[in-house]
Parts: C-alpha cells; sequence; structure tokens
C-alpha cells in the first residue's frame, strides 16, 4: 500500500489529483497539510485522513511515502524541500518552480534523498501528442519550421477560477505560468533546446494584477520556432497544435479534435490531407504513472530535468514581458 499526503489544497486541480488516488485499489491518503488550516482540516475530513498543521510534522510522519505538492507555486521550494529531506517521494503540479535556481534547489535535495519525483505534463500523455512527437522525430513532415500551441479557457472572463489564482505573489504570472505550461512543456519536448524567447502578455477586461491573455515566440537550436497561446479569456477555444515543415503539415486538434498530415514524403502513395488510422496508444495520466512507478518500481516519464526545463522557460518569457525585449536563455542565473 502506498500511503499519500496530500500538501494543500490551493491548487484547482488538487481535488481531482486526490479523486484519482483514491480510485487506485493500492493507494491510500493518510493526511492533508495546507497552509491554510481550515481549508485543510476541511479536506481531511472528506478524506477521512489525518489533519497536521505543521509541514515538518506532515512530512515526517510514518505513514506517508509519497506526497502531492498542490500548495502555491511561490511555496514549492519550501514544500518539496522539506519532503525530499524527509524521504518522500514527489508529486508535483507544474511549474516546479518561479525560477531556474529554485528547481536545481529542489533537484539537488531530490537527488541527495534518492526519491522519486514527477511532474504533471497531461498533454504528453495523449495519444494526439505522441504522434506529434512521432512526425517530429521521424522527419514526416521533414524538418520542422514552426509549432504552434494554443490551450486556452475563459476561467477570467468567466469567472469561475479562484481570486488567488490572480495572485502575482502565489502564483508567480497568470495564464502563462498556469495554462500556459502545457504549450511550453510541449514545445521544449518536440522542438529541443531552446535559445531565445519573446513575449507580449496583458490583463484583457478583467483587471487582475498578472496576465489573462498571453503571447510567447520561441526559436530553438535547430532553428524551428515555437508559438506557445494561451488565454483565461478565451470561450470554445479548442486544443491546437500545428507542426510545419519543409516536406509538410500536421494539424492536431482544433473544432473537429482530428489528426490531419499533409506530406510530400507520402504523397505518392498517398495523396492530399490524410487521417491517422490509428494513434499511439494514451498513456495513464501522469499521477497514475507516478504512483505506478513507486508501487512496481517502473521509469516516470516527466522527472527532474523535465521540470526544471519548463521553469527555464517560463523564466525568460515572464523576464521578456516585464522588459519589453527578447530574452536569451544564457542570461538566467543558475
Amino acid at each position: 500500500m502506498l500511503n499519500v499526503a496530500m500538501l494543500s489544497g490551493w491548487h484547482v486541480h488538487a481535488k481531482g489529483y486526490a479523486g484519482e488516488l483514491s480510485r487506485l485499489p493500492d493507494v491510500r491518503i493518510t493526511t492533508v497539510w495546507d497552509e491554510q488550516p481550515d481549508r485543510g482540516k476541511a479536506w481531511a475530513e472528506e478524506l477521512g485522513a489525518a489533519f497536521e498543521a505543521d509541514l515538518a510534522r506532515a512530512v515526517a510522519r510514518e505513514d506517508v511515502a509519497a506526497v502531492v505538492c498542490d500548495a502555491p507555486t511561490n511555496m514549492h521550494p519550501e514544500v518539496m524541500i522539506a519532503a525530499a529531506e524527509a524521504g518522500k517521494h514527489i508529486f508535483t503540479e507544474k511549474v516546479m518552480a518561479l525560477t531556474v535556481r529554485e528547481c536545481n534547489q529542489i533537484a539537488a535535495a531530490v537527488r541527495k534523498a534518492g526519491v522519486t519525483f514527477c511532474i504533471s505534463f497531461p498533454y504528453r500523455t495523449a495519444p494526439m501528442a505522441l504522434f506529434a512527437k512521432r512526425v517530429a522525430e521521424e522527419k514526416l513532415i521533414g524538418d520542422v519550421t514552426l509549432l504552434r500551441v494554443r490551450v486556452a479557457h475563459n476561467g477570467a472572463s468567466a469567472g469561475w477560477l479562484p481570486e488567488h489564482f490572480y495572485d502575482p505573489t502565489t502564483c508567480g504570472g497568470g495564464a502563462m505560468m498556469d495554462l500556459g505550461a502545457h504549450p511550453m512543456y510541449l514545445a521544449r519536448w518536440i522542438l529541443g533546446e531552446p535559445l531565445r524567447v519573446s513575449s507580449t502578455f496583458n490583463a484583457y477586461t478583467t483587471g487582475h494584477a498578472v496576465e489573462d491573455n498571453s503571447v510567447s515566440v520561441i526559436e530553438f537550436a535547430g532553428k524551428a520556432i515555437a508559438i506557445a497561446e494561451t488565454s483565461f479569456v478565451s470561450t470554445h477555444s479548442p486544443f491546437q497544435l500545428d507542426l510545419y515543415g519543409t516536406e509538410g503539415t500536421l494539424c492536431v486538434g482544433g473544432p473537429e479534435e482530428k489528426v490531419r498530415i499533409r506530406s510530400n514524403k507520402i504523397a505518392s502513395s498517398v495523396p492530399g490531407w490524410v487521417t491517422p488510422a490509428e494513434l499511439p496508444a494514451a498513456l495513464p495520466r501522469p499521477i497514475e504513472l507516478w504512483a505506478r512507478a513507486l508501487i512496481d518500481g517502473t521509469e516516470t516519464p516527466f522527472g527532474l530535468d523535465d521540470g526544471v526545463q519548463l521553469t527555464e522557460l517560463m523564466e525568460a518569457a515572464y523576464l521578456s514581458h516585464r522588459e519589453g525585449r527578447q530574452v536569451m536563455l544564457s542570461e538566467l542565473k543558475r
């Protein structure tokens, strides 16, 4: 039995993660800690778990082998380093931390303790994204020259995101920091090493202290360019991933949620736009992959390097926004 502590109910996905774990027959949630004790006590009662008001006591408990970090983003280093030093395995909501330097501190504690770390990158488990990765790797459309990824919703304009998601201190940003993590990690996964970032963010009409409408443009070492789009003020905005290459184009998602490819490399036998008859099988959800790794001794697919690489892009993107200039990734302090 894998005994897990939920470390805060701050994030909107926290209850979803608890639900996913509760549905696994060999996982048990034993403990809840929360920086807001009243919220934590209520959630612990709901889960039938113990509540610990003190973080050190929570991670030191003998009936806790692993933790799920859904604390405010600016608290991630404190929470995850405490868990690692107590010898607990870690699953965290993205982003890993607000700066590369903080990520490296977390990574050092995790490696020293020898615990398993996993960050939540759910789009990397989806058949459509797995197919896009294959298309890029196998050069089915030639060399990729441009990648566009859009993940957006109307959480701000429709008023369903919690108010604390607009706190620049605890969140470290708005739409790009939260929802924009998905386009960012997909771009890094598919295109490789980033070189420079340029961002345009704004607070559209909601009056919040963080951006709710944002775009970052990234150049990669292979000369491909990525456009990462996200928004909290877009209604009926479908997931979209487009790969443009020297020999063809791949369109993923959109209103019809389809995968379509057209390439000179296959035109002699299959002309025009083609919808693949079969896509790669979906992987389990990230938190299940993490739990299974701990129970069965398998590998987690989204580890420390992935977490650091996402924060690297985010830190550069926000620096670009604040200073109104293009930022080289080499500028970041490590």
